[in-house]
């Protein structure tokens, strides 16, 4: 078994450590929480000891678990890189281009395994119609969340919007060719609604929509590609195919059938597939354990988490101005 340390006893951390004592592919040594009575209180809840040096908690692993503020995330991959771990970082990556480029190079160097934590890339729904995908030509996402404090300390495309982006970047195997992007600030600092349209070289266009000032909950996409119509919700963990091929001459009576317009007869199937009861999380830590103990590549890796990011970033700062031109016309 790999030991492992956590590094942040947060709301995630504190789900990290639960589900790393359950887990058959670690030894987890404990954690590291710079806010000591937090510590304290999760070491007692959980039972895992509580380090207060993070230096002797890295020289105790194989694998370090970054689950800390993204602000953070590059001094505490960066000295776990430096100690020879192998590294596991929540989503996302980095807040900069360059210090996650600054990570790949270290990583690479040092010949060590790092994965960026897109937990619905696991997500059972999405992995279920995922090999049903080929060559999409139209996506369309929407994550909305209800108003919640805690996470107003990241721009909502790093916090909810890029889980799509990371989604959408693993199904199109094609360069973005164009981002276009609105949003608003309502509550925060930082837009708390967002809008993008990606378009890729190869002609396929995603249409991203994410808030997190609903008065409801929903992580949904559907994806176009010719003959078939995919839908995914990662919320509720569903998913279904319906796929259209050309009719037989004799269909069987209680069979969808349409004709187009130039008169072909299409019959429409159904597939509604069964969705394991996993849990995505876990699988993204027990798959990255594997590429260790394997030494295969991990499914996601330093490099997708960084190509995530950029669309990210190029996303904001298309809203940044996009509100500058709204701001700038209020003031006239």
């Amino acid at each position: 078994m790999l030991k492992i340390g956590v590094l942040g006893a947060g709301h995630l951390g504190k789900i990290h450590i639960r589900l790393l004592k359950s887990s058959t592919h670690y030894e987890l040594v404990g954690f590291y929480d710079t806010m000591k009575e937090n510590a304290t209180r999760v070491e007692e809840e959980l039972g895992v000891k509580s380090w207060d040096d993070v230096d002797a908690l890295m020289d105790a692993v194989d694998v370090i678990d970054v689950v800390t503020p993204t602000t953070h995330h590059f001094s505490c991959v960066m000295k776990a890189i430096e100690k020879g771990k192998h590294v596991f970082v929540e989503k996302p990556i980095d807040f900069t281009m360059e210090q996650a480029e600054m990570m790949i190079k270290a990583l690479e160097e040092k010949g060590l395994k790092g994965q960026v934590g897109h937990v619905e890339r696991y997500n059972p729904a999405f992995t279920a119609v995922k090999d049903s995908i080929h060559s999409p030509a139209f996506i369309e996402a929407h994550r909305l969340s209800q108003f919640n404090p805690r996470g107003t300390d990241v721009p909502v495309v790093l916090d909810l919007m890029i889980h799509d982006i990371d989604a959408i970047l693993s199904i199109v195997k094609s360069p973005v060719r164009s981002i276009a992007a609105s949003g608003a600030k309502v509550i925060s600092e930082t837009p708390d609604i967002a809008s993008a349209r990606i378009e890729f070289e190869n002609g396929c266009v995603a249409n991203l929509t994410t808030s997190r000032i609903s008065m409801k909950t929903m992580r949904k996409t559907r994806i176009f590609q010719r003959d078939a119509y995919i839908t995914v919700d990662f919320l509720k963990k569903e998913a279904e195919v319906l796929r259209m091929h050309d009719a037989p001459e004799n269909p069987d009576p209680y069979a969808m059938i349409l004709t187009t317009a130039e008169g072909r007869s299409k019959e429409i199937m159904f597939d509604k597939p069964a969705i394991p009861d996993t849990n995505a999380i876990l699988e993204e830590l027990n798959t990255f354990a594997e590429a260790i103990e394997n030494d295969t590549t991990p499914i996601v890796t330093f490099r997708d988490g960084t190509a995530a990011l950029r669309v990210a970033l190029d996303i904001m700062k298309d809203i940044d101005r996009h509100i500058e031109r709204i701001e700038n016309n209020e003031r006239k």
